[in-house]
């Protein structure tokens, strides 16, 4: 019997390391030339699409800061300390997030974190006389504005924490961010539950509520809600967002435009992937 050869070292290796192995012939010197190549070895096929994004968002991640993505002051969903059961479980409700900063007085006084769940317990139990938020709330973590979003999500993991509130150099509240936003940054947009499914583009929540994926045509739109948006400059619900702010907005944005509000639930450095829908009533 013949011995056994050695593998062949011929072809393509298997396996992405091999494969940046085969693309890293050259040194690179800089993190352009980094980029660079990691460029050529997607043109050479020698990563796919998913793996070439991911790649150049650990890359990026490494040199954006907290103010590059964070959820700003005047966009965050917020609990009020002295609130009823009955008022944050309609704000848990409509927005469909687990986390959320309690307030006192205003948005500069972050008394902790409540989990949805911490409050769902008690609807659970039909104990609602016996609720206090001062026992249920978790400390909230604050971070400066500048710190790099790699060393953030290096303590969110060591921490277990999902949600840090973002501070200026004042010591005011200027926005949140959660390990989601950080994570994002690298395997692009992450599906939940709450998203609507692709096929359905324009899906009613309650009275005069939809939640619409940003690629529904204006005219459908205009079908299903009886608007009016005229599609001449803009074809899509993100393309009107778009044009009417006059940039890509980051989420938790709103604006009010024909009688409607649009909240943007859904968006990245690239495009708006979905927005809420509410009548403004006077």
């Amino acid at each position: 019997m013949a011995e056994d050869q050695p593998p062949s070292t011929s072809g393509r290796r298997p396996g992405l390391l091999g494969r940046l192995a085969d693309a890293f012939r050259v040194a690179p010197r800089t993190r352009d030339d980094l980029m660079d190549i990691l460029r050529e070895a997607r043109g050479h096929d020698i990563l796919d699409v998913d793996e070439h994004q991911m790649l150049e968002g650990v890359l990026e991640v490494s040199t954006m800061q907290v103010r590059d993505i964070m959820i700003p002051r005047g966009q965050m969903v917020v609990l009020e300390r002295d609130a009823s059961p009955q008022e944050m479980l309609a704000v848990i409700i409509d927005s469909g997030h687990s986390r959320f900063p309690v307030i006192a007085d205003d948005r500069d006084e972050v008394v902790g974190i409540l989990l949805a769940k911490d409050l769902l317990r008690f609807f659970a139990e039909e104990d609602q006389q016996r609720f206090r938020v001062k026992e249920c709330l978790r400390p909230a973590v604050f971070i400066p504005e500048s710190k790099r979003l790699n060393v953030l999500l290096k303590e969110f993991r060591h921490s277990h924490n999902h949600m840090a509130i973002v501070v200026d150099e004042y010591g005011g509240v200027s926005g949140l961010l959660t390990i989601e936003d950080v994570l994002e940054q690298i395997v692009g947009e992450i599906d939940d539950e709450h998203d609507p499914d692709e096929e359905v583009l324009i899906v009613p929540e309650r009275e005069h509520s939809w939640r619409v994926d940003a690629l529904a045509r204006i005219e459908d739109v205009n079908e299903e809600l009886g608007t009016d948006f005229s599609d001449e400059d803009y074809d899509t619900v993100g393309g009107l967002v778009m044009h009417e702010l006059g940039r890509l907005p980051r989420k938790g944005e709103t604006l009010n435009f024909g009688g409607l509000r649009f909240t943007v639930l859904r968006a990245d450095r690239r495009r708006i992937h979905s927005v809420r829908l509410r009548r403004v009533t006077d």
